[in-house]
């Protein structure tokens, strides 16, 4: 899974994070949330602001 796989990335923090607001998440969190998942294989230098917003966007959208 790469940083622009956004939606499954989205779908997979709310499975680990079931308990979590994804509204009050912090991105250097999110980020090491995102490099933790299991499928996840991307280079963190790739990520930025843009990327991190989107997957919490749609985080939200996947809980909300």
């Amino acid at each position: 899974m790469k940083w622009t796989d956004v939606e499954e990335i989205a779908i997979q923090l709310a499975d680990v994070h079931e308990d979590v607001d994804p509204t009050r998440v912090n991105f250097v969190d999110l980020m090491n949330w995102v490099k933790a998942l299991p499928e996840f294989d991307d280079d963190p230098d790739r990520c930025g602001e843009r990327i991190l917003e989107a997957i919490q966007q749609a985080w939200i959208d996947e809980v909300g």
